[in-house]
């Protein structure tokens, strides 16, 4: 059987490098980089996308030797009928890797064609390290790396305005294009960089704010054979989504026309203010895929579909976001109860294996992001805490163990998230007092929350008897003990 390539595709359509990519990972490929497919499926866009890798290791190299094409499965609910389908997707040109060719990324600077930069580099990406500087090669945060490309752009075409970009910045974070330019404007002031430049920077380049939605669970693993005797070629890259797909973008109107994805029928918005699309579907879509990751990975379960189908999870799941989570929104009770009625439909699709572990991936910035907020604003409104967060709370930190059972858990977050766990953990001998400690020490840490959690009233004693439970009795047997589910609400307070 062959290897996938474009010997094996009949397109031989060329476009201009048009959109610089920083990620390789499976949400972008299926998520912009398929809607540029779809825009270039009708000649409205014309452009390809070169991606870079920042990390020695990584899938540039399958993706050259794929020549940038891979098949995209999207599967799910479309016109009310549960459909599987797929497509090679051939908007990606190339890969580029940062650590060995630094040089070719540099070189990109120089395209006249290239007007799009797109990021994907999750939510502790946008970060300035001080550490950097402009002739590391590469930098070691994502905004570092950019402004450097930034520079080289503004040197090659000295100062053009017309050579600026239009930014998608894809990273879950309020304002996400706002803060990636406050970023690389720091990096610009940090560097002595001259003064037309960063005019250049302000003036000549768009960062827009986006929301993106698109539940994307990746490669396929569990059935890859199936769809590789389906295939009829070897794909190492194949990626699977959900049907549903929405992009929003904060920016002005002439965006619409560069990027047309709108026109070309896809459920993409230019819009003034993106706040409400966001609020919503970060609190509650995202905000259950947090909330509900470590209690349901260290219950046993795998994948999300398992998480909202077995009782007692279910339960737990549905239960906080309708208590907990909804009441901190002032939308319509009507207009909530159908998102969330979406969500979880989208949750339960039969097609989709949304694998834990990978929503696991950086957990400590996805609770500061996704969940703490909803925490505070409940505890602001009503007075008490919400129990049901407090628990997913509490979960994560003994998932920070790294153990479920006998088993190792593949923590990927930080090194300095890592190590502090690490070191707490390795010195507790889960005795209350010590459980205790480790509680106080972790809540404590704003480097990991933006402020001192203990100073919510009674949060400390809550986690610490949460954690408590779970170490002594399971994960099962400390739900079926969580208030809430007992009527804590007996009436929901939305």
């Amino acid at each position: 059987m062959q290897n996938l390539t474009k010997e094996l595709v009949d397109n031989d359509q060329l476009y201009p490098e048009k959109v610089l990519q920083f990620g390789t990972g499976n949400f972008l490929r299926a998520f912009t980089d398929w809607q540029i497919h779809e825009m270039n499926k009708q000649n409205l866009f014309n452009g390809c996308v070169v991606v870079v890798q920042s990390t020695s290791n990584g899938t540039v190299d399958t993706i050259n030797e794929q020549d940038g094409l891979y098949t995209l499965y999207l599967q799910g609910i479309k016109d009310q009928k549960p459909v599987s389908e797929h497509e090679v997707i051939s908007s990606v040109s190339r890969g580029i890797n940062l650590v060995n060719n630094y040089g070719e990324y540099l070189a990109m600077a120089k395209n006249p064609e290239l007007r799009f930069i797109i990021s994907n580099t999750t939510e502790a990406g946008i970060t300035f390290q001080v550490e950097d500087q402009l002739h590391d090669r590469p930098q070691k945060s994502f905004p570092g790396k950019l402004t450097a490309f930034l520079y080289e752009r503004f040197q090659v075409f000295k100062g053009d305005p017309s050579k600026g970009f239009i930014i998608f910045p894809c990273e879950l974070i309020e304002e996400n294009g706002k803060e990636l330019k406050r970023i690389v404007l720091q990096y610009a002031h940090t560097w002595n960089l001259e003064t037309e430049f960063i005019d250049w920077v302000v003036d000549a380049n768009t960062f827009c704010n986006t929301l993106v939605d698109r539940i994307v669970p990746g490669f396929p693993k569990d059935t890859i054979k199936e769809k590789t005797e389906e295939l009829g070629y070897i794909d190492k890259l194949v990626v699977v989504g959900e049907q549903f797909h929405l992009f929003v973008i904060e920016g002005p109107e002439f965006v619409k026309d560069e990027f047309p994805a709108e026109k070309a029928g896809l459920n993409v918005h230019v819009v003034d203010d993106l706040s409400s699309y966001r609020l919503k579907k970060v609190k509650i879509l995202n905000g259950a895929h947090t909330l509900m990751t470590p209690v349901a990975y260290l219950y046993g379960l795998n994948t999300v579909s398992e998480a909202v189908t077995t009782d007692i999870m279910k339960e737990y799941v549905e239960d906080t976001i309708l208590n907990e989570i909804l009441p901190t929104l002032s939308f319509s009770k009507e207009e909530l109860t159908q998102f969330t009625e979406d969500v979880l439909n989208r949750f339960k699709n039969p097609f989709i294996h949304h694998y834990l572990s990978s929503i696991a991936l950086n957990s400590i910035s996805k609770f500061k992001a996704r969940i703490l907020p909803t925490l505070l604003d409940f505890v602001d409104q009503f007075g008490k805490l919400p129990k049901g967060i407090v628990f997913s709370l509490s979960a994560l930190i003994y998932f920070y163990k790294g153990k479920r059972g006998t088993e190792e858990i593949d923590l990927v977050d930080d090194e300095v998230t890592l190590t502090l766990f690490k070191e707490l953990w390795s010195n507790c001998d889960e005795s209350e007092m010590k459980i205790g400690d480790l509680v106080s020490n972790i809540l404590a840490d704003e480097r990991l929350w933006g402020l001192n959690l203990n100073e919510i009233p009674n949060l400390t004693e809550s986690v610490t008897r949460n954690v408590v439970t779970i170490a002594e009795l399971g994960m099962t047997e400390a739900l079926k003990q969580l208030p809430h589910l007992k009527g804590e609400y007996n009436e929901s307070v939305y």
